[in-house]
């Protein structure tokens, strides 16, 4: 099965031995008696029992990220979860891309038709030239293949550009439920609205289509293997007026400085938009963290805004934030864990200290994480998220 997904077609079709199995294994389950077999989507409130792991984008540094070969290595690899990050195409489907702008993650700047949909436009205050999810139907994107974003960090995952399609939610959200079927396991699905105050301005709004979709594919409210999550907060609020799912206010670096044309990249960009002054560093303190679980079940701020870096690029101190995270009610995730040396701190980088392709002490990085009493965490890896976890207990 694994096979079939990472030969994925270049149609729109299952893949015929993944389709197999799960209809082999419905029915052996169905032979037992539904009434005793667990509800793999909608585990209870209570899940997940213990440090969740989540594959940032899949398996991102296996495979290119956003594609159903990335996401199912993350499942292959131990991944309780995965993270779909969800854009609209313009003809309202939500795909998922870690941005609108896919010129860095397809092959788009190539094909020569849509040579003539290049643009520049505001995004969240800064000015971003490529192509855009927005001017393209989801049968003109299908006709584009995904490449590694990052390959002179990943160069092995290039290896893979050209042969995997942009998926859509329901491509992710058939996949998970296909595996978690075949694995008799939970498997769930982390999915991040981006940009929702500019898809909103643009006639394009996430919420309700992720919302109904995920309804509509058998998730129910608190009970559902679901984490919703973003930068903003106003779409967190209208969405928690839609379902009782769980949601997650990400929080970014506080310390981002400006953009270069001075748009401030340390505050929601909601807050931004109404002219309101406050940044991510007044939703870290205790005050803060209790405004988020007005809304919210989980905080996912940045690592270092847990544990911040030295002024030689060292692991410090952690601070008091997941203490005040659960002295407010919230549980505490953190972002992204990648087991690269130049997203380590240096002491952990091996054995090239300055190659940006060899790979570091990531466990010893996670289990820091670990003991400051995170509750789950997003990793580019994870086969070494699921490592750390089994050693630290």
């Amino acid at each position: 099965m694994n096979h079939a997904i990472l030969k994925q077609s270049t149609t729109l079709k299952r893949p015929v031995l993944a389709t197999t199995l799960a209809v082999l294994v419905g029915s052996l389950l169905g032979a037992c008696g539904a009434g005793d077999q667990p509800d793999l989507q909608n585990p209870g409130a209570s899940w997940p029992s213990g440090i969740a792991v989540t594959g940032h984008r899949g398996a991102s540094a296996l495979r290119p990220e956003h594609t159903l070969a990335s996401y199912q290595q993350a499942i292959d690899d131990g991944a309780d979860i995965v993270e779909p990050d969800l854009v609209a195409t313009k003809d309202g489907v939500l795909v998922a891309r870690h941005e609108n702008d896919i010129s860095g993650t397809t092959n788009v700047a190539t094909a020569s038709q849509f040579a003539n949909r290049k643009a520049t436009k505001i995004i969240d205050g800064i000015p971003v030239t490529g192509w855009f999810t927005e001017d393209f139907t989801l049968a003109e994107l299908k006709t584009l293949r995904a490449k590694e974003r990052i390959p002179a960090n990943r160069p092995a995952n290039a290896a893979y550009d050209g042969q995997f399609e942009v998926p859509t939610l329901q491509e992710v959200i058939d996949l998970v439920k296909r595996e978690s079927l075949a694995r008799n396991k939970v498997i769930g699905i982390y999915p991040e609205t981006k940009h929702p105050t500019y898809f909103k301005s643009i006639g394009l709004p996430l919420e309700k289509r992720l919302v109904d979709q995920l309804v509509a594919s058998g998730y129910k409210g608190k009970a559902a293997a679901v984490f919703l999550q973003s930068f903003e907060v106003a779409n967190l609020k209208e969405l928690r007026g839609m379902t009782d799912m769980r949601i997650v206010q990400l929080i970014d670096n506080p310390l981002n400085p400006p953009a270069a044309n001075g748009a401030p990249r340390n505050a929601p960009y909601d807050f931004v938009a109404s002219g309101s002054k406050r940044t991510y560093a007044d939703l870290v303190t205790p005050a803060g963290l209790k405004e988020i679980a007005a809304y919210a079940d989980v905080v996912s701020p940045y690592k270092e805004v847990i544990i911040p870096r030295t002024a030689a690029n060292e692991m410090g101190a952690a601070t008091s934030f997941v203490a005040d995270a659960k002295a407010a009610g919230l549980k505490v995730h953190t972002w992204t864990l990648r087991p690269e040396n130049p997203f380590l701190p240096v002491s952990l980088r091996k054995p090239d200290v300055n190659s940006p392709t060899q790979r570091g002490d990531a466990i010893a990085e996670i289990n820091l994480y670990l003991k400051a009493g995170i509750d789950g965490f997003f990793t580019d890896d994870p086969a070494v998220g699921r490592a750390a976890v089994n050693a630290f207990k």
